[in-house]
C-alpha cells in the first residue's frame, strides 16, 4: 500500500492512530509515530514500556525498526504524537541519535492531539551530530583490531 504523496496532515493523523496501541502502564505517557519511506511505504509504530524500564522502546525507534526490518532505509519524513496538549512533542535524545543513523535531511513533524505541528529536519534537532561518516573519518592515532 505505498503511497507517495503523504501529507503531513496524513502522517500526523497516522501517528495519532498508533499511538492508541501504546502500551504504557508505567508512565500512562502515550506515543505514536508514523514514517513515510522514500518510496511512499508507511510504517506506524508506539510506545511500548517494560517493568525493567531501560527495556521500553520509543514509538519513533519501532517505527524505524519495523521499515529497517522490511528493507528501507532511506526515509522522507516521520510525524510523532502524544497527548500532550500544551506543546509539541519531540522526539528523545536516543530516537534523535537513531533518526541520524539514517540521515540529516529528513522531516520531522512533532505536533499536537489537535493536528498542529511543527516541521523540523532531523539536523535541526540533533545539530553538530555524530553518525556513520564519522566512523570514516582519520584517527589520530592508528588503532588496530585485537583479533
Amino acid at each position: 500500500m505505498a503511497e507517495t504523496n503523504w501529507s503531513p496532515h496524513d502522517l500526523i493523523t497516522k501517528s495519532q492512530e498508533a499511538k492508541e496501541f501504546s502500551y504504557s502502564p508505567y508512565s500512562k505517557f502515550r506515543v505514536g509515530a508514523a514514517l513515510v519511506t522514500a518510496e511512499g511505504a508507511v510504517f506506524t509504530g508506539c510506545n511500548i514500556e517494560n517493568a525493567c524500564t531501560a527495556l521500553g522502546i520509543c514509538a519513533e525507534r519501532t517505527a524505524i525498526s519495523k521499515a529497517v526490518s522490511e528493507g528501507h532505509k532511506d526515509f522522507k519524513a516521520i510525524a510523532v504524537a502524544s497527548d500532550m496538549a500544551d506543546c509539541y512533542i519531540s522526539p528523545c535524545g536516543g530516537c534523535r541519535q537513531f533518526m541520524r543513523e539514517f540521515g540529516l535531511e529528513w522531516d520531522v513533524y512533532l505536533s499536537k492531539p489537535d493536528g498542529s505541528f511543527i516541521k523540523m529536519t532531523v539536523e535541526e534537532l540533533l545539530p553538530e551530530s555524530f553518525g556513520p561518516n564519522d566512523l570514516k573519518r582519520k584517527k589520530a592515532v592508528p588503532v588496530e583490531n585485537s583479533n
